[in-house]
């Protein structure tokens, strides 16, 4: 069990051991100049009844994104076909709303991932709450990973969400688990949490029962106008090349992936995360609601620092 003493200790080493240490690690475990890349779509948008407080999706905040009905199969297989074309190995499918709201609704969903499978692409589904008997027939229908992010540090996270408990995330996390499904798990940063919370969030992660995430994605918050955390300080991007350091370090064998915000992000920032263990992003122009890099930007930024985007076995 690694402490939130241990873990406040490596993330305030000075900055280029912290991040030596840290790619000596990702080195040791990963291809270094290899990079993983995902895209995501959203099937359904707007409308949820949770209250996030950094997400226009919620129905409680003062910024609604506008509603969109669940998408049908042949436009999902249309992204995904053009996702795989930019070179992208995993495609990741969101809907928004607490849970599934339907049989019919899920079952569609099942059915995406097997199509999506048939291309030959790892397959993500975000859908909030799920059963045991939910995750098993995913699991059937050929799901690698299921995203569920804990958010933030368990102290902050009632400032954050009202509607559901950080405790409500780690069991549904243990039910993916135990169906045999990767987990992807992380947070958000830049919500008006301190660098504690975000050192504690990282040590829920890496002491996670069996084992942490498989991919573990930092998202730095992209404010939306009428949201809750609308008016929070931004992140230093020191301190969230230090935090992917730390993920890299207590996570050794995990995927870091720089998720929302990275459109805020230096070249040069970028780079000093991928050399401190990012090796995971997302491709395409959208995140759900926000804007991402453009695909071509990726590829420059690739060229020059010499890394190539991992292809499946």
């Amino acid at each position: 069990m690694i402490t939130f003493e241990e873990a406040a200790e490596i993330f305030n080493r000075p900055f280029f051991k912290l991040l030596r240490t840290a790619h000596e690690v990702h080195a040791q475990n990963f291809d270094e100049q290899s990079v993983q890349v995902s895209d995501i779509l959203s099937l359904k948008t707007g409308g949820c009844s949770e209250d996030c407080a950094y997400c226009a999706q919620s129905a409680r905040n003062g910024a609604k994104a506008p509603k969109q009905p669940m998408s049908d199969r042949e436009t999902v297989l249309r992204a995904a076909r053009r996702a795989k074309e930019r070179g992208a190995t995993r495609f990741c499918m969101s809907m928004s709303g607490r849970r599934p709201s339907s049989e019919k609704e899920f079952e569609a969903v099942c059915g995406m991932v097997r199509a999506v499978k048939e291309l030959g692409m790892e397959t993500c589904v975000t859908l909030g709450f799920l059963t045991e008997e939910q995750t098993r027939r995913l699991k059937e229908a050929g799901l690698d990973y299921y995203n569920h992010n804990v958010d933030t540090s368990p102290e902050f996270y009632g400032k954050v969400i009202s509607t559901r408990t950080i405790d409500d995330r780690i069991r549904t996390i243990g039910i993916i688990q135990k169906a045999g499904i990767n987990v992807c798990s992380g947070g958000i940063v830049g919500m008006g949490e301190t660098n504690e919370d975000r050192i504690k969030m990282l040590v829920l992660l890496a002491n996670l029962i069996p084992g942490p995430p498989k991919c573990v994605p930092l998202n730095k918050l992209v404010k939306i106008p009428g949201t809750r955390a609308d008016d929070s300080s931004p992140v230093d991007d020191f301190d969230f090349v230090r935090l992917v350091a730390l993920a890299r370090i207590l996570m050794p064998k995990s995927y870091v992936k720089i998720a929302a915000g990275r459109n805020t992000l230096s070249e040069s920032t970028q780079a000093l995360c991928i050399f401190a263990g990012a090796n995971a992003f997302f491709s395409g122009e959208k995140l759900l609601t926000a804007d991402n890099m453009p695909n071509e930007a990726d590829d420059g930024l690739f060229k020059k620092l010499n890394i190539k985007k991992e292809k499946l076995a």
